[in-house]
């Protein structure tokens, strides 16, 4: 399968070499803003530089990895699938559900497959306990819980054109939080804070925040995120149900310990997203380039995409007003 991809930054350099280096495909071209951005990623991969223009109107690539920021995606997405590509598409599609609906529309006209980027669904533990849960082991599902922090927070300037953290950063566990339930929620109640910078607060985000979510039979999702972890890049979950529980936990540099007098001591928890979750980001590319190749339509989907974009809109909602926000995935 022959890959063009658009945007060569951090996320773009990862799925980028990671298709470079499979048999089964080949990275033909990249396009990035930065000249010495595409400029680096085409000397290890061996694509060449080129335009969006020129890679969207390039007959022979099958597919484009769309890693551009967050505003340029429904318009690159919507070029992509109108030019006959198959479409990896980093989260989010859009900020705005309406503009998504409107990109998905067109997607749905083309035909052409279309999977967003939702990696954790990939990480070789959750994938493991989800597909645990599936098999009954724990009983039926009570309490889905998921903790997700960073080991620091990003440049307020970041921070101004995020979305915020419901959409830039919880997105992730709104996800995984429906991937877990097996069941779309029906109601979500949100509280935020801005305890780690001050300076998050005065643009207008939070930086430490919880969610609850109820689905229609009662089952509980409960969602932690922080911009700050000290001890690194936190990122657990359980599963209470009622036969048992299952849990992922953190991944450590090491798995060597030492006992001593004063107790048990482990080695640091991974520090980086891009540590954390490599085996992830290389799951997805396999998911993606065989649901391609098998003619059907991947996962996660532009749908999940957005119902997990709605999500977010209610927290923040619900965050703003301090009432519970009621939702309707189920139509969607």
């Amino acid at each position: 399968m022959r890959f063009g991809l658009l945007g060569a930054g951090r996320i773009g350099r990862i799925h980028g070499l990671n298709v470079a280096a499979r048999g089964d495909a080949t990275l033909v071209a990249l396009a990035d803003a930065s000249h010495d951005a595409a400029a680096s990623l085409a000397a290890v991969s061996g694509a060449k530089v080129a335009s969006a223009e020129a890679i969207l109107s390039d007959s022979s690539i099958d597919a484009v990895l769309i890693c551009t920021p967050t505003d340029t995606h429904a318009d690159l997405i919507e070029a992509a699938v109108s030019a006959g590509k198959a479409v990896f598409c980093e989260k989010p599609v859009d900020l705005d559900a309406a503009r998504i609906r409107r990109c998905l529309d067109i997607v749905a006209k083309s035909g052409k497959p279309l999977m967003i980027g939702f990696n954790r669904r990939f990480d070789p533990n959750f994938s493991a306990l989800e597909k645990r849960l599936r098999m009954g082991e724990a009983g039926a599902i009570e309490i889905v819980s998921v903790i997700s922090r960073d080991p620091s927070p990003p440049p307020v300037d970041y921070v101004k054109r995020s979305g915020g953290l419901f959409r830039d950063m919880m997105i992730h566990d709104f996800d995984m939080a429906r991937f877990l339930l097996a069941e779309e929620p029906v109601e979500v109640f949100a509280l935020g804070s801005a305890l780690v910078d001050p300076a998050i607060g005065a643009a207008g985000d939070v930086d430490t925040a919880a969610v609850l979510m109820r689905t229609a039979s009662g089952k509980i999702a409960q969602i932690s995120n922080s911009r700050r972890a000290s001890y690194g890049y936190d990122q657990r979950i359980e599963v209470h149900g009622s036969q048992g529980m299952l849990r992922a936990g953190n991944i450590h540099e090491t798995t060597v310990e030492i006992a001593t007098g004063a107790g048990f001591r482990a080695d640091p928890v991974q520090n980086f997203f891009l540590e954390r979750y490599a085996g992830a980001y290389r799951a997805e590319l396999d998911a993606f380039i065989a649901a391609v190749r098998d003619r059907r339509q991947p996962a996660p989907s532009g749908q999940d995409g957005l119902k997990a974009q709605i999500l977010a809109d209610a927290a923040t909602e619900s965050r703003r007003t301090g009432k519970p926000v009621a939702v309707a995935l189920e139509t969607i």
